[in-house]
C-alpha cells in the first residue's frame, strides 16, 4: 500500500448543500500534502470524513488501506491530529493534558516531547485555563508531533501562534518528513503551505479543482515583471499574453502568459533602468484561481 490517504468519490452532503463532492484524492506515504480552499470550500469536511466523524454521503475514505469509517480504531492508532483550536481540561496543566493526548493516542515519544516544550518555549506545569489561545494551540502541536504517529493531520494547526512558533512549527514538519511520516495540512496561510507541501490540493465549493506540484501548478498565473525608466514607460497593453499592465510614474509593471519574447523586445527598445521577472507566488496562483470578489466574500 503506496498510499497514507485515499478517498474514493467522497461525498457529504447536509440537506442540499454538498459540502463534499465526489473527492478522489491520493495522499502517498512520506509526503506533505498542502490542502487549500476558502472557508466553506469543503476542508474541514474532508478531515472529519478522513477521521470517521462524520458519515459520508457515499465514497470512502481509507487510511493505510483501513477504512476510516469501519476500521475506525484501528486507523486512529496511525493518526495523530491537529484541530485549528481544540476544548482541552482547563483545570488539568499542561503537563497532565500532553499525558492524557498520548495516552488516547496511544504511544509517546518522551525524549522528544522534551525537544518540543523547548522548542515551543511551552511551560507545562501551568493550568491549562490560564495559557493563552497560543499556548493552547501548542499543547495539540506538542501532543501530535510527540506521538511520532504515521500520519498527522492538521487543521489549521499554527492558528494562534506568533512568527518565531511558526518557524518551530515547520521545523516540526520538516522532521516529521525526515522520519518517513505522512503529513495532510489543511490551511489558509499560503506562506505556510508553499514552504512546506511537496504537493497542494485546493477545494472550491466541495469539489478538488487543482492537484500537483506547486511548479505544475504554475500554470495558474502568469509570469509577473517590473521594471523601471528614466522616462515614461513604453505602453505594453497590446502586447500579446500581458494583462494587468499598472504605471506609476516611470515604473511598470504587468504580467504576461506564454512566450515573453515580444514584451522583451518592447521593454527593451525603451531601455530599462531595472528588469525584474519572477514566477508566481503561491499566494498569486490561488487569487488567480478564485478571483478578488470570492476571496473576499469567503474571507479565506
Amino acid at each position: 500500500m503506496d498510499s497514507a490517504i485515499a478517498t474514493n468519490g467522497l461525498t457529504k452532503h447536509y440537506g442540499s448543500v454538498k459540502a463534499l463532492d465526489n473527492l478522489d484524492l491520493i495522499v502517498k506515504k512520506g509526503e506533505i500534502f498542502g490542502y487549500l480552499g476558502p472557508n466553506g470550500s469543503g476542508k474541514t469536511t474532508t478531515i472529519r470524513a478522513m477521521l470517521g466523524l462524520i458519515k459520508p454521503t457515499s465514497g470512502t475514505c481509507k487510511i493505510f488501506g483501513l477504512d476510516s469509517e469501519k476500521d475506525k480504531v484501528q486507523a486512529h492508532k496511525l493518526v495523530s491530529y491537529i484541530p485549528g483550536e481544540a476544548s482541552l481540561w482547563p483545570n488539568l496543566t499542561g503537563k497532565e493534558t500532553l499525558y492524557l493526548l498520548g495516552k488516547l493516542q496511544g504511544q509517546i515519544d518522551e525524549k522528544y516531547q522534551k525537544v518540543l516544550i523547548e522548542r515551543f518555549k511551552f511551560e507545562p506545569n501551568k493550568k491549562v485555563r490560564t495559557y493563552s489561545k497560543g499556548n493552547r494551540q501548542k499543547i495539540n502541536i506538542i501532543a501530535s508531533f510527540m506521538t511520532r504517529a504515521d500520519l498527522l493531520i492538521m487543521d489549521e494547526p499554527t492558528t494562534g501562534l506568533d512568527p518565531i512558533m511558526e518557524q518551530a512549527f515547520r521545523l516540526s514538519v520538516d522532521e516529521a518528513k525526515a522520519n518517513h511520516q505522512t503529513v495532510f495540512l489543511s490551511s489558509h496561510i499560503l506562506e505556510e503551505v508553499e514552504a512546506l507541501c511537496d504537493r497542494v490540493g485546493i477545494l472550491r465549493q466541495g469539489k478538488l479543482v487543482e492537484l500537483g506540484t506547486l511548479s505544475e501548478m504554475k500554470h495558474l498565473s502568469a509570469l509577473s515583471v517590473q521594471a523601471t525608466f528614466d522616462k515614461k514607460p513604453p505602453s505594453v497593453a497590446h502586447v500579446k499574453g500581458v494583462s494587468n499592465v499598472k504605471v506609476i510614474g516611470h515604473e511598470l509593471s504587468c504580467q504576461v502568459s506564454g512566450p515573453i519574447d515580444e514584451l522583451l523586445s518592447v521593454l527593451a527598445k525603451a531601455k530599462p533602468k531595472t528588469l525584474i521577472s519572477r514566477e508566481p507566488s503561491l499566494e498569486e496562483l490561488f487569487l488567480n484561481l478564485y478571483g478578488d470578489k470570492e476571496i473576499k466574500n469567503e474571507e479565506v
